[in-house]
């Protein structure tokens, strides 16, 4: 969880007003997130959720702002931007951006239902639909082009041994006919909000959207929310769920099909990459060191499924 911005009910006063938002009723530190400082704020008309960005310059949240509103406009459900009384999409504290967004009603569920998974693959489809815009990154921030950036400072460990070993399985499936479309590059358990009724659920948090292969999506999706209790393995019955609700709207290419289990690979590969690169040397967490092996197992025991593991749900 990412807490680095104290606020008191005085401070979210005085942040709230510039959307003339008044009467918090109550406060609290919300988990999750890595980049970001979350407040859910009750009053007496409805809660929001407030995010201090830690890391992020104006124009990148400001872009993330815009990118979330033209979400809505297109028809595709997640979060809701609130704008300030004089329109603007952010505003700051403390020199640092601030964003605000309507509470969604839910829960998080790490056992996602098959029903729910089906109804998540034809959200992803939507997405995968939605025109990119211009501003959206065309690069994978911790993509395969980055995975060299550890070589000045982990060499020589044996993570990264096998990081160079699995990048070069996961480069024999890219290719520059595979498409791209607007993807959110990062769909775990964590980022979906399961409504009350349990038949519909909303993809939050596009903190990672780019312009970027919509294969790798479906992956990073596999890999976010269809892995058994053990987490090192991909449950394909849920994998299935998935693939059959994506199948509603779109048909995968057959360079898609024959490249999704290298790219399912890939989003565990870059994943273990993040956390070994964020834990162990940019935001260094002791208790998190060793957090990326999770994601190594899981990559390996992918490998070892059959290569057609699949092809029979597409």
């Amino acid at each position: 969880m990412a807490h680095i911005t104290v606020l008191n009910k005085q401070d979210l006063q005085s942040i709230l007003s510039q959307y003339g938002i008044v009467g918090i009723l109550s406060h609290k530190v919300l988990s999750g997130g890595s980049e970001n400082t979350n407040y859910l704020v009750m009053t007496k008309a409805q809660s929001f959720v407030l995010t201090i960005c830690e890391q992020k310059s104006l124009k990148n949240t400001e872009e993330l702002a815009k990118l979330l509103i033209y979400l809505n406009q297109n028809n595709f459900n997640t979060s809701k931007l609130v704008k300030t009384i004089n329109g603007e999409l952010t505003s700051s504290f403390n020199q640092k951006p601030v964003m605000l967004k309507r509470f969604i009603e839910g829960e998080i569920k790490e056992d996602i239902p098959d029903s729910i998974l089906f109804h998540l693959g034809i959200e992803l489809s939507k997405l995968h639909l939605i025109k990119a815009p211009s501003y959206l990154p065309e690069t994978l921030s911790y993509g395969i082009d980055n995975f060299d950036e550890l070589k000045q400072i982990a060499a020589e460990t044996s993570f990264y041994k096998w990081l160079n070993n699995t990048k070069s399985i996961i480069k024999k499936h890219m290719s520059i006919d595979l498409p791209k479309a607007l993807i959110h590059s990062d769909i775990f358990y964590n980022n979906i909000i399961i409504n009350s009724n349990k038949n519909q659920a909303t993809i939050m948090d596009f903190e990672e959207a780019c312009y970027y292969y919509r294969v790798f999506d479906i992956g990073m999706m596999i890999v976010g929310t269809c892995t058994n209790q053990d987490k090192i393995n991909v449950n394909i019955k849920k994998a299935s769920s998935l693939l059959r609700g994506y199948q509603q709207n779109i048909n995968l290419q057959e360079i898609e099909k024959r490249a999704l289990k290298a790219f399912t690979i890939y989003a565990a590969t870059a994943t273990g990459f993040w956390r070994f690169q964020n834990f162990n040397y940019k935001n260094i967490i002791p208790s998190m060191k060793n957090h990326h092996l999770e994601m190594k197992n899981l990559a390996d025991n992918i490998m070892k499924l059959p290569d057609d593991c699949f092809y029979h749900f597409l």
